[in-house]
C-alpha cells in the first residue's frame, strides 16, 4: 500500500503541475473497443492499445497481442459546413440574395462555430515476461481545426454578383511516432505502472481558404506541411483494489514536444492528465468511466476540450460476441452535447475484430473506429 501511495503521488505530481497549461490538442479516442463505450480507456485498456492509453494497463494482464486499427472523429460546431453548403447552392449572380446570404454568413461568424477533425491510426504490439510488459506502436495521430479569424462579409461587385469577401483559417498537426512503453506490476497485479517514450515526426498545417464559392473542406486546404521532430514521454498507473475495481490514471506529453509551424510559431503539445474507473458488478459485464483532469486548448481558438466519456461492455460466450454502449461531452465547450457510442467486438480463437462509432444527432458530430487484432 506504501508503495502505491508513493507510485501514485509521482504520477498526480507530474501530470497536475500542468493543469492549467495551453496549447494541447485533444485526447484522441484510439480503438474500437474505446469508441464503442463512450471514448473511455484509462483505466479498462490492458492490451496493445495499452501504449496510448495508460502504458501500465499492459502489465494488467498476460497476453501477448498485435492490433492494427483507425479511429476517426469529426466535430461541426453550429453547422459550419451545411452553411457552407447552402453558401455554395446560392444564385450569387442575382444580388436579390444579398440578404439570404448575408444571413448564412452570419451563421459561419458567430463565436464557437468551428469544424475539428480528429484521426488516429497503426500498428500495435503487446508482450509480456513474468511481471514485465512492453509495447511498440507505429501510429499516426492527427488533428486538425477550421475557423473564421476574423469577420466574414458579403458584397456587391459592381451591382452584378454577389461575393463573400473573407476567409477561413485552417491548422493541423499530424504526430507520426514510433513508441516504445514498458510496464511492471506489484503486487500480484494490485498495482502497476508504466512509462511510454516516444520519437514524433511532427507535421504542422497552417493556411486559409477563401470562402467567396462556399466550397471548403478541412482536408483540401491544409496547405503544405512544416516537419519537425520530438520526443514524448507518457507515464501511468493501475490500481487494482480488488478483483471488481480499477483505477487508473495517465499523463501523456509531460515533457512538453513542441513542433515547428509553416508560419514560424510553434505547436506545443502540454500535458494532458485522464483519469478512469472500471467496475465489473459480474465477471462478463464491465462499466468504465474516464475524465479530463486538464483543459485542453485545441487547434481552434477559444474551444477547450475536458471530456467525460462513460461506458459499459457485455462479453457473451467466452468473449465470443462483445457488445458495448457509451456516451461522452465536451464539458468545456458550451455548443458540446452528449454524443452516445455503440460497437461490438467478435472472437474467433486468436482472432478479434471490432468496431465501434458515435453520432451526434444535433452538431452532427461523428466518430468511427475499426480494429483487427491477434490475441494469445
Amino acid at each position: 500500500m506504501k508503495k502505491f501511495m508513493v507510485v501514485s503521488c509521482l504520477v498526480l505530481a507530474s501530470g497536475l503541475c500542468w493543469v492549467n497549461a495551453s496549447h494541447a490538442v485533444e485526447f484522441a479516442v484510439v480503438g474500437a473497443r474505446a469508441v464503442g463505450m463512450g471514448g473511455a480507456g484509462v483505466a479498462v485498456t490492458s492490451d496493445a492499445y495499452a501504449t496510448y492509453w495508460n502504458p501500465a494497463g499492459l502489465a494488467m494482464s498476460k497476453t501477448i497481442d498485435i492490433r492494427v486499427g483507425f479511429s476517426i472523429q469529426g466535430i461541426d460546431r453550429l453547422g459550419v459546413q451545411d452553411t457552407l453548403d447552402q453558401i455554395k447552392s446560392i444564385d450569387k449572380s442575382n444580388v436579390a440574395n444579398q440578404g439570404q446570404l448575408q444571413a448564412l454568413v452570419d451563421k459561419i461568424n458567430r463565436p464557437g462555430a468551428s469544424v475539428s477533425a480528429i484521426g488516429a491510426g497503426g500498428a500495435y504490439m503487446k508482450g509480456y515476461f513474468g511481471d514485465h510488459a512492453f509495447g511498440f506502436s507505429l501510429a499516426d495521430v492527427a488533428t486538425a481545426g477550421m475557423f473564421t479569424p476574423t469577420r466574414l462579409t458579403v458584397n456587391t461587385n459592381g451591382n452584378t454578383r454577389l461575393t463573400v469577401d473573407g476567409q477561413l483559417a485552417l491548422q493541423g498537426l499530424e504526430a507520426r511516432q514510433a513508441t516504445f512503453s514498458y510496464a511492471y506490476a506489484f503486487l500480484d497485479r494490485t498495482l502497476a505502472i508504466g512509462v511510454t517514450g516516444k520519437l514524433i515526426q511532427g507535421a504542422a498545417y497552417n493556411d486559409t481558404a477563401t470562402v467567396t464559392g462556399g466550397d471548403v473542406t478541412v482536408s483540401d486546404n491544409l496547405g503544405k506541411a512544416k516537419t519537425s521532430n520530438a520526443f514524448g514521454i507518457d507515464v501511468g498507473a493501475v490500481y487494482r483494489p480488488s478483483s471488481w475495481l480499477r483505477v487508473g490514471i495517465v499523463a501523456k506529453d509531460i515533457n512538453q514536444p513542441t513542433f515547428d509551424t509553416p508560419a514560424g510559431g510553434e505547436f506545443k503539445l502540454t500535458p494532458q492528465v485522464r483519469g478512469g474507473v472500471a467496475v465489473n458488478p459480474w465477471e462478463t459485464l464491465t462499466v468504465t468511466m474516464d475524465a479530463d483532469v486538464t483543459s485542453n486548448k485545441t487547434l481552434v481558438p477559444d474551444i477547450k476540450s475536458r471530456v467525460i466519456s462513460l461506458g459499459a461492455e457485455q462479453t457473451i460466450f467466452s468473449e465470443l460476441l462483445s457488445l458495448r454502449i457509451g456516451a461522452f461531452k465536451n464539458t468545456a465547450d458550451a455548443n458540446s452535447y452528449i454524443t452516445p457510442t455503440a460497437g461490438f467486438g467478435i472472437r474467433l480463437f486468436a482472432l478479434r475484430v471490432d468496431i465501434g462509432g458515435g453520432y451526434d444527432f444535433r452538431e452532427r458530430g461523428v466518430l468511427a473506429s475499426g480494429t483487427v487484432a491477434l490475441t494469445f
